[in-house]
């Protein structure tokens, strides 16, 4: 039989939205996650973006969640950017659309008063940042007592962006009768160490990180010698007419920003940015004018892009080669949705090389190298990072294995190192240890 909402044991209510939602048929981690997170048992999904994992573990949620008036949250969502909270919010209020569930988010960058206004009228349902959430708990605005369910989404960028301490204080505040549900596109040292120190016996689920490319993607790469040499190759592909929305992927914010600067001084228009430097507002509109299609070009790092529906993209560009192969898949799934057409770009320099036969031995697969057309300029120019090192023999910050000819020891009155001061050396040189404190005479009859 086939599998649909109407065979899951839900309320009237998730029916109906789910309907209103157009949601005909659950996916893959839907239906693994359902039964096992309704069964109360600790949970550790692997999914990439678009696999519908929030759904997948909100459904569930929503389903054990009964009407009550208590102001302390009983749900709590981390998640790693503001984007996420304000997406995640509006995805759960549909979610819950006929039910009564109270829900709000919170995190930095904003004012934090008009959020402890809305905590304080309670809630059922908490999203949030880790860092203002710890803010909130240390103003005793919020209070954790509550918690029956805890879940961590994206927390692979999470410890990536720092937050692993605030992230460790409030497992530590949490009851300890609690369920755990963590999300996480790949499964690192410090994801699985923080798996072993706080959950109890997961279930383990993995939906969809096989590494098979996506069928409707076509995947290509280019060879490229250095960073300008990639920005020359990408300003052609860019002004050629079939790229209407192109979402580019680049490995940090700084190499974010020398990227628009040298497109736009090329003549390429209608492009923005988002990275962690950005303001919120800023990123807000950058993704909303993306999306309404008044930018053609967003240029992103992988942290500010995971998780953020964007929808009817045209090509994936990967400027950098991503430092885990699972990331890649992540990328290349924000184009060819639904069905449609998808294209995905990898610009690879010599030492990216080890990095994209990673993703092929995750594909299972060779991506095609294209030739870099005649008209591409290699550029001589090199980029900070590629720079190579100038050792400077006389440069005091980096000391020369060998000596110069006007080396010189220092003197002897200048080798001297502090030992805590000539009084306190004095007197344990004349009187040695002290037998009893302070009474100088019998220690002076006593010395030796």
């Amino acid at each position: 039989m086939e599998e649909n909402f109407d065979n899951f044991k839900i309320s009237k209510q998730l029916h109906y939205a789910i309907e209103d939602l157009g949601f005909k048929k659950p996916t893959q981690i839907q239906e693994d996650a359902f039964s096992v997170i309704r069964s109360g048992r600790d949970v550790v999904g692997t999914a990439q973006t678009g696999t519908g994992k929030t759904f997948a573990y909100m459904l569930p949620l929503l389903e054990g969640l009964k009407f009550s008036k208590q102001d302390n949250p009983r749900i709590l969502i981390l998640v790693p950017t503001r984007e996420l909270v304000g997406q995640l919010v509006e995805n759960i209020q549909g979610y819950a659309k006929y039910m009564s569930v109270r829900v709000t988010g919170v995190f930095g960058g904003v004012n934090i008063n008009p959020q402890k206004e809305a905590v304080a009228q309670g809630l059922d349902i908490l999203v949030g940042t880790p860092g203002r959430l710890n803010d909130l708990i240390l103003s005793r605005t919020i209070q954790l007592k509550s918690i029956k369910h805890f879940v961590v989404d994206e927390v692979d960028v999470m410890l990536d962006l720092g937050f692993r301490h605030q992230l460790t204080n409030i497992l530590d505040m949490l009851p300890q009768r609690r369920q755990n549900i963590l999300f996480s596109a790949t499964m690192t040292d410090d994801v699985s160490e923080l798996i072993d120190s706080f959950f109890t016996a997961p279930e383990r689920i993995t939906v969809a990180l096989s590494g098979e490319p996506l069928e409707n993607i076509e995947q290509v790469s280019y060879a490229v010698p250095n960073f300008y040499t990639k920005a020359n190759l990408l300003i052609h592909l860019l002004k050629k007419t079939e790229f209407k929305k192109v979402l580019i992927f680049v490995s940090n914010k700084k190499s974010v920003e020398r990227l628009q600067k040298e497109l736009v001084a090329n003549g390429v228009r209608e492009l923005d940015v988002i990275h962690s430097n950005k303001t919120q507002n800023y990123r807000l509109n950058a993704i909303k004018y993306f999306e309404e299609g008044k930018t053609r070009i967003l240029i992103a790092t992988d942290v500010m892009a995971r998780g953020v529906d964007l929808d009817q993209v045209s090509h994936a560009i990967n400027f950098d080669v991503p430092s885990f192969p699972e990331n890649y898949m992540h990328r290349i799934g924000r184009t060819g949705r639904a069905g449609q057409e998808g294209h995905s770009l990898l610009l690879y320099t010599p030492k990216e090389q080890e990095a994209k036969e990673g993703i092929e031995q995750l594909m299972k697969t060779t991506l095609p190298i294209m030739e870099l057309p005649e008209e591409i300029e290699i550029a001589t120019r090199l980029a900070p990072e590629e720079r190579p090192e100038i050792k400077e023999a006389n440069n005091p910050n980096k000391p020369s294995e060998t000596k110069g000819a006007s080396f010189h020891e220092k003197k002897e009155k200048n080798q001297k190192t502090n030992q805590g001061g000539s009084y306190r050396r004095e007197i344990a040189k004349k009187y040695k240890k002290p037998k009893t404190r302070g009474d100088k005479n019998y220690n002076r009859r006593n010395k030796k």
